[in-house]
């Protein structure tokens, strides 16, 4: 089957601009420029391949193509379908299920949703490989954000590194956190000896998770209580650790000092996911719908 390029497709707003001018509004870069002429891939104005230098008029149509992606080497693709959220020419919103890696091991080759995204882009012939923007724990369910090329994951991750995207959690810690709203700012380290755990080290690299309750209960004469949790940065297992170091571990995770008599697992979720499209410049909100084990806990329906 031939393999599908991908396009950006644009229409020219300004008269007598360059065409290197108009596309380096969509932050394509020299080196990416390169990768387009010499790797497969092409810029036409109104159907014509043109070199950057080309003057462009108003309402011209400009559509570049990116060149073929190679498979990434080992990654086994699965035709295992999962809940799309938002899909475009450039990204790919999704929901992941508790117990799935987002991407695969040595030990754990398949069973991921990189291998179901890549089975996925191998069923819809994308000429493309695997670009994982936002990234879960195993253990954790909710949204994880895709690129469907390299120029768009580029642009995703600086856009991540600089703020511009915004992902909020809700999880289900122990005990009842008495203030309403509040910020946990703590760096954040690995645990000497451990390739896993991260500990509060005044060495670590800065984090920062906002905290509001949303509810106070108890289950089976656990208190417990409801948060949403927005981050502010993106340190390894953030959330886990920030709560565990206010006395608040997560239900379910043991790593953490949290147990696991009420859920298998650490109860977090990815809840809502912000950003400006990278291209069309237009706002994305999304939110991933509750997962029952966690909704079960809560005594009024939650969605």
């Amino acid at each position: 089957m031939k393999k599908e390029l991908i396009h950006l497709t644009f229409q020219v707003n300004e008269s007598e601009q360059l065409l290197r001018d108009a596309i380096r509004q969509y932050g394509i870069s020299k080196k990416a420029l390169t990768s387009i002429k010499y790797e497969g891939g092409k810029i036409t104005v109104n159907g014509e391949e043109k070199t950057v230098r080309h003057r462009l008029d108003l309402g011209d149509k400009v559509q570049i193509t990116f060149p073929p992606e190679k498979k990434s080497a080992g990654l086994i693709p699965q035709q295992v379908e999962f809940p799309i959220l938002m899909e475009d020419d450039h990204l790919l919103i999704l929901t992941k299920d508790a117990g799935v890696s987002t991407i695969p091991s040595r030990e754990h080759p398949t069973g991921t949703m990189a291998n179901f995204i890549a089975g996925y882009m191998e069923k819809s012939g994308l000429s493309s490989t695997v670009h994982i923007v936002t990234r879960l724990d195993k253990d954790t369910s909710g949204i994880i954000c895709v690129a469907k090329h390299r120029h768009a994951h580029h642009l995703l991750s600086e856009m991540q590194k600089s703020g511009q995207i915004s992902r909020t959690y809700e999880a289900i810690v122990h005990g009842h956190i008495q203030r309403e709203e509040f910020v946990v700012d703590a760096p954040i380290g690995r645990r000497n000896g451990s390739i896993i755990e991260r500990v509060i080290d005044l060495d670590g690299k800065q984090a920062k998770t906002s905290v509001k309750v949303l509810s106070r209960f108890e289950e089976h004469g656990e208190k417990l209580t409801h948060v949403r949790l927005q981050l502010h940065t993106g340190r390894t297992h953030q959330i886990r650790v920030h709560m565990m170091s206010i006395g608040h571990p997560l239900i379910g995770d043991d790593l953490y000092g949290g147990d696991l008599q009420l859920i298998g697992r650490q109860a977090l979720h990815a809840r809502e996911l912000t950003l400006l499209h990278p291209f069309s410049k237009e706002n994305i909100h999304l939110i991933a719908p509750f997962p029952e084990d966690m909704n079960a806990l809560i005594p009024t329906n939650y969605s």
